[in-house]
């Protein structure tokens, strides 16, 4: 592992990162890369963010990208935008009903309406860590949040704090009656080729009081939000555990009490819309070579074992709340470094940015476009070649590279 000799270097390595990540933080790093601010980044300087991160990382933007996506290859008529017989995707449905407030409050009331004993949450596009974030199953609840309850007209408070309203998992997976959440590392070193790395040691964050689908519990936060930072503001916060599991137990869980093909499928799913999360925004990132960076997945599991994309953060909190939570991501760091910079060497953006497997530490390839684009292309060469011989392409013929996802 890169610079690991010693306790006092990793803390070095530590602390360089995170300065690295206060100054490129996620409002000033359009300034970087912008025409006016006279600066240029060398080929020895490397940067923690896309210039236009926000396409995937903003609530928002993130469902406008995923729709737009979806919509193009039902275009193109790729077989992955099927839809069954109520009109859903097949393969791409795995983000909840959303609509942008107030851009789409004609059309959020009219799907309310057809449907008025749901529940809803609405978060903030803007903010993280749970600010803002509440759940409504009344139109009235909305009217007495906007500024203006009396108008018929909707109004946010403020010209800049636009929402999102979202279909609430109100079934989602329990164990020990609790709700829980899955946080997952993605490492992005390139949108054009697309190339992504997942990290192996991810963890679920669970709800400190047992979920509980009653409209008398939608304002307590406690029951329907996971994020750290509100768990442990509650009076039944365990600061040794931190309410928290990895994703190595939540197999072993599943395996045990739902089987292991069932816990492979689920796991292949959460994958699968990973990478369609990444290729939906690949064409409108800046791919710039100086940049790379590791976002924050946040999934939630439903009864059903059905995982749903909730969002993506661009800066996932990197504060220890225990120590293994400290320990994983010290490597966490580490390992994002090993694979951003030449093994042993100085940041250096010529770089083919293709680490040996040695070097991956906890992160596994989820995606490599120019590897899947190669394997397609064997795949084809196998077809015609057993066409010519008269022979069926037989299991080599069939079998799909880890580069192309299944």
């Amino acid at each position: 592992m890169l610079y690991n000799q010693s306790s006092v270097a990793l803390d070095r390595l530590i602390n360089w990162f995170c300065c690295t990540l206060s100054r490129a933080n996620v409002q000033n790093i359009r300034n970087v890369f912008s025409v006016d601010c006279g600066y240029r980044l060398g080929d020895d300087q490397v940067i923690n963010h896309f210039p236009n991160h926000v396409e995937l990382t903003r609530k928002d933007l993130m469902v406008k990208n995923i729709k737009r996506y979806r919509k193009e290859l039902e275009k193109d008529g790729n077989p992955m935008a099927e839809k069954d017989e109520n009109g859903r995707f097949s393969y791409l449905d795995f983000i909840p009903q959303t609509f942008m407030l107030p851009a789409d409050y004609n059309l959020f009331v009219e799907e309310f309406r057809k449907n008025p004993n749901t529940t809803w949450i609405m978060k903030p596009c803007g903010k993280a860590r749970g600010i803002g974030i509440f759940l409504v199953n009344k139109l009235s609840q909305l009217k007495k949040w906007s500024r203006d309850g009396k108008t018929t007209t909707f109004t946010p408070p403020t010209a800049k704090d636009t929402y999102v309203i979202s279909k609430y998992i109100d079934n989602p997976l329990l164990i020990g009656g609790k709700k829980f959440d899955l946080r997952l590392y993605v490492l992005v070193t390139s949108f054009r080729p697309l190339k992504a790395y997942m990290y192996k040691l991810g963890f679920c964050r669970f709800c400190t009081v047992k979920y509980n689908a009653n409209v008398n519990e939608l304002d307590n936060m406690f029951v329907h939000l996971t994020n750290v930072s509100i768990q442990k503001q509650g009076e039944d916060y365990n600061p040794i555990h931190g309410g928290k599991w990895t994703v190595q137990n939540l197999r072993l869980f599943l395996e045990s009490t739902r089987g292991k093909e069932v816990s492979d499928k689920l796991f292949d799913e959460i994958h699968w819309q990973t990478v369609h999360s990444l290729k939906a925004v690949s064409g409108i990132i800046s791919n710039d070579r100086h940049c790379f960076e590791c976002y924050g997945y946040d999934i939630i599991i439903d009864d059903n074992l059905k995982p749903w994309l909730i969002e993506v953060n661009a800066s996932p909190s990197l504060t220890a709340t225990t120590s293994s939570d400290r320990i994983m991501k010290y490597k966490l760091i580490s390992d994002v470094i090993n694979i951003v910079i030449p093994p042993g060497e100085l940041p250096d953006v010529r770089w083919s940015k293709t680490p040996a497997k040695e070097v991956l530490g906890n992160f596994e390839l989820l995606f490599d476009e120019e590897l899947a684009q190669a394997d397609a292309f064997n795949q084809e060469v196998k077809k015609l070649g057993a066409v010519g011989t008269g022979v069926r392409g037989g299991r080599d013929a069939k079998r799909s590279s880890h580069a192309s996802w299944k």
